[in-house]
Protein backbone atom coordinates (compact mmCIF):
# COMPACT_ATOMS: atom_id res chain seq x y z
CA UNK A 1 0.00 0.00 0.00
CA UNK A 2 1.48 3.25 -1.04
CA UNK A 3 2.57 5.31 2.49
CA UNK A 4 1.48 9.12 2.38
CA UNK A 5 3.80 11.77 3.95
CA UNK A 6 3.32 14.52 6.18
CA UNK A 7 4.44 16.56 2.92
CA UNK A 8 1.52 14.59 1.15
CA UNK A 9 -0.95 16.07 3.49
CA UNK A 10 -0.16 19.51 3.79
CA UNK A 11 0.24 19.69 -0.33
CA UNK A 12 -3.38 18.28 0.01
CA UNK A 13 -4.84 20.28 2.44
CA UNK A 14 -2.95 23.36 0.27
CA UNK A 15 -4.67 22.65 -2.41
CA UNK A 16 -8.17 22.42 -0.57
CA UNK A 17 -7.20 25.58 1.11
CA UNK A 18 -6.65 27.34 -2.44
CA UNK A 19 -9.93 25.77 -3.90
CA UNK A 20 -12.22 27.15 -1.16
CA UNK A 21 -10.45 30.33 -1.07
CA UNK A 22 -11.84 30.55 -5.04
CA UNK A 23 -15.25 29.31 -4.11
CA UNK A 24 -15.67 31.49 -1.25
CA UNK A 25 -15.04 34.35 -3.83
CA UNK A 26 -17.41 32.81 -6.32
CA UNK A 27 -20.37 32.44 -3.33
CA UNK A 28 -19.56 36.17 -2.37
CA UNK A 29 -19.92 37.88 -5.70
CA UNK A 30 -22.90 35.00 -6.69
CA UNK A 31 -25.29 36.39 -4.05
CA UNK A 32 -24.08 40.02 -4.64
CA UNK A 33 -25.40 39.41 -8.27
CA UNK A 34 -28.80 38.16 -6.60
CA UNK A 35 -28.14 34.49 -7.33
CA UNK A 36 -27.12 31.59 -5.70
CA UNK A 37 -24.32 29.41 -6.25
CA UNK A 38 -26.29 26.08 -7.47
CA UNK A 39 -28.22 28.95 -9.68
CA UNK A 40 -24.59 30.39 -11.17
CA UNK A 41 -23.36 26.72 -11.51
CA UNK A 42 -26.51 25.79 -13.70
CA UNK A 43 -26.38 28.61 -15.73
CA UNK A 44 -22.38 28.68 -16.40
CA UNK A 45 -22.69 24.34 -16.88
CA UNK A 46 -25.80 25.74 -19.37
CA UNK A 47 -23.71 27.94 -21.51
CA UNK A 48 -20.82 25.60 -21.38
CA UNK A 49 -22.40 22.68 -22.54
CA UNK A 50 -20.25 20.52 -25.67
CA UNK A 51 -22.02 21.72 -28.64
CA UNK A 52 -22.94 17.89 -29.15
CA UNK A 53 -25.10 18.00 -26.12
CA UNK A 54 -29.00 18.78 -26.04
CA UNK A 55 -29.92 20.95 -22.74
CA UNK A 56 -32.02 19.13 -20.59
CA UNK A 57 -32.63 19.21 -17.48
CA UNK A 58 -30.51 14.86 -16.59
CA UNK A 59 -27.47 16.95 -18.59
CA UNK A 60 -27.88 19.48 -16.31
CA UNK A 61 -28.33 17.04 -13.20
CA UNK A 62 -25.04 15.04 -14.33
CA UNK A 63 -23.08 18.24 -14.74
CA UNK A 64 -23.86 19.45 -11.78
CA UNK A 65 -23.56 16.23 -9.97
CA UNK A 66 -27.14 16.75 -8.44
CA UNK A 67 -30.47 14.97 -7.99
CA UNK A 68 -32.44 15.48 -11.03
CA UNK A 69 -35.46 16.99 -8.56
CA UNK A 70 -32.64 19.59 -7.20
CA UNK A 71 -32.05 20.46 -10.75
CA UNK A 72 -35.71 21.37 -11.42
CA UNK A 73 -36.00 23.43 -8.74
CA UNK A 74 -32.78 25.38 -9.44
CA UNK A 75 -34.40 25.71 -13.08
CA UNK A 76 -37.99 26.68 -11.59
CA UNK A 77 -36.32 29.58 -9.58
CA UNK A 78 -34.42 30.55 -12.48
CA UNK A 79 -37.07 30.78 -14.97
CA UNK A 80 -39.34 32.32 -12.36
CA UNK A 81 -36.97 35.21 -12.23
CA UNK A 82 -36.19 35.33 -15.98
CA UNK A 83 -33.15 33.61 -16.16
CA UNK A 84 -33.60 30.73 -18.04
CA UNK A 85 -36.07 29.43 -20.27
CA UNK A 86 -37.60 26.29 -21.45
CA UNK A 87 -38.92 25.13 -24.78
CA UNK A 88 -39.92 22.22 -26.37
CA UNK A 89 -38.12 20.37 -29.10
CA UNK A 90 -39.34 20.53 -32.11
CA UNK A 91 -38.66 16.87 -33.39
CA UNK A 92 -39.86 15.36 -29.85
CA UNK A 93 -42.74 17.82 -28.22
CA UNK A 94 -42.01 15.31 -25.21
CA UNK A 95 -38.13 17.08 -24.96
CA UNK A 96 -37.68 19.97 -22.81
CA UNK A 97 -34.96 22.44 -23.69
CA UNK A 98 -33.06 24.83 -21.59
CA UNK A 99 -31.55 28.32 -22.98
CA UNK A 100 -30.62 31.23 -21.43
CA UNK A 101 -32.63 34.60 -21.73
CA UNK A 102 -31.04 37.72 -22.63
CA UNK A 103 -31.23 38.35 -18.88
CA UNK A 104 -29.27 35.17 -17.97
CA UNK A 105 -26.59 35.93 -20.72
CA UNK A 106 -25.64 39.27 -19.37
CA UNK A 107 -25.46 38.05 -15.55
CA UNK A 108 -23.74 34.85 -16.37
CA UNK A 109 -21.11 37.48 -18.66
CA UNK A 110 -20.56 40.02 -15.54
CA UNK A 111 -20.55 36.98 -13.13
CA UNK A 112 -17.87 35.59 -15.40
CA UNK A 113 -16.14 38.31 -15.89
CA UNK A 114 -16.00 38.42 -12.15
CA UNK A 115 -14.37 35.00 -11.86
CA UNK A 116 -11.67 35.19 -14.73
CA UNK A 117 -10.59 38.45 -13.07
CA UNK A 118 -10.55 36.40 -10.12
CA UNK A 119 -8.61 33.58 -11.20
CA UNK A 120 -5.61 35.73 -13.16
CA UNK A 121 -4.73 36.38 -9.63
CA UNK A 122 -5.66 33.34 -7.63
CA UNK A 123 -4.84 30.56 -10.29
CA UNK A 124 -1.32 30.68 -10.14
CA UNK A 125 -1.31 29.52 -6.51
CA UNK A 126 -4.50 27.41 -7.27
CA UNK A 127 -2.28 26.07 -10.05
CA UNK A 128 0.80 25.46 -7.94
CA UNK A 129 -1.08 23.55 -5.41
CA UNK A 130 -2.86 21.13 -7.42
CA UNK A 131 0.98 20.57 -8.84
CA UNK A 132 2.49 19.77 -5.74
CA UNK A 133 -0.52 17.41 -4.79
CA UNK A 134 -0.56 15.70 -8.29
CA UNK A 135 3.14 14.78 -7.47
CA UNK A 136 2.29 13.57 -4.27
CA UNK A 137 5.34 11.36 -2.57
CA UNK A 138 6.42 10.01 -5.86
CA UNK A 139 8.92 13.11 -5.59
CA UNK A 140 10.50 11.35 -2.74
CA UNK A 141 10.46 7.84 -4.36
CA UNK A 142 13.64 6.84 -6.58
CA UNK A 143 12.55 6.70 -10.41
CA UNK A 144 12.68 3.18 -11.98
CA UNK A 145 14.74 3.44 -14.48
CA UNK A 146 18.01 0.95 -14.56
CA UNK A 147 19.07 1.56 -10.71
CA UNK A 148 20.38 5.57 -11.71
CA UNK A 149 19.17 6.44 -8.42
CA UNK A 150 17.63 9.87 -9.54
CA UNK A 151 14.71 11.59 -7.57
CA UNK A 152 12.03 12.30 -9.69
CA UNK A 153 11.39 16.31 -10.39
Amino acid sequence: MPTITAADYASLAELRYEIRKFLRFSEQVVRRAGLEPRQHQLMLALKGLPADVRPRIGELAQRLQIQHHSTVELVNRLAANGFVKRQRSGRDRREVLLSLTPKGEKTLRELSLHHRQELSTAGPALISALRRAMGGSRREEPTRAAGSGRQRA
